[in-house]
């Protein structure tokens, strides 16, 4: 299976409580909901297909939780067809500490990530798709794990929260696959990790 990350990003790189207010207040957010009503119908309609087209999901904790309880538990949103493809797909989540998954079809996943996670890679099929759960994103990118990343960039600066890429990480040179905007400025880019980036040399 390809694994592919799909996260929404302000312009300055902030993930944190894009959807309610009441998403995630950690650390002292107070800016949650700055996805809200972004995007056109065109920008909608790729969401929910690319939730379609995953033969299997991957969370981390917190986003398993947050998702468990809308998606995996409210009727209305259980009737979407993002709830529909969340539902009837086998969720992954990476948690030291979860201990009894509320959602049905959920695997916990402990001891060694990489190997188990490489496994799932091996596994026949579409895609294993990670989506929020910028923690994981960020080790997944450090272990060479992921083979293509969806980044929905919202034209908006919140100036606080955590960011898909920390001030100090990793370095990852990326092959733009696809991009467009959409009627709303909202922009979507499709990269695939390619390798460490090229540096000028020091004098």
């Amino acid at each position: 299976m390809k694994l592919t990350t799909m996260t929404q990003v302000t312009i300055d790189g902030v993930m944190q409580g894009n959807g309610a207010a009441s998403d995630d207040r950690r650390n002292g957010f107070e800016r949650g909901g700055w996805a809200r009503g972004k995007g056109d119908d065109e920008t909608r309609t790729f969401i929910t297909q690319t939730y379609q087209r995953a033969e299997a999901f991957l969370f981390g904790r917190h986003t398993y939780e947050l998702f468990a309880g809308s998606w995996g538990s409210i009727d209305q949103m259980r009737a979407h067809p993002i709830g529909v493809a969340l539902n009837e797909a086998p969720k992954y989540v990476a948690s030291t500490t979860l201990t009894a998954p509320r959602w049905q079809d959920t695997t916990v996943l402990r001891g060694d990530l990489a190997t188990a996670i490489s496994e799932l890679k091996a596994k026949p099929g579409g895609e294993l798709q990670v989506h929020g759960s910028g923690i994981l994103v960020q080790w997944l990118l450090e272990n060479d794990l992921v083979d293509e990343m969806i980044l929905i960039t919202v034209p908006v600066v919140v100036g606080q929260g955590a960011r898909l890429f920390p001030d100090a990480g990793p370095d990852l040179a990326l092959d733009l696959v696809e991009s467009r905007v959409d009627s709303k400025s909202v922009s979507i880019q499709v990269y695939r990790p390619a390798g460490r980036p090229q540096y000028a040399p020091t004098a």
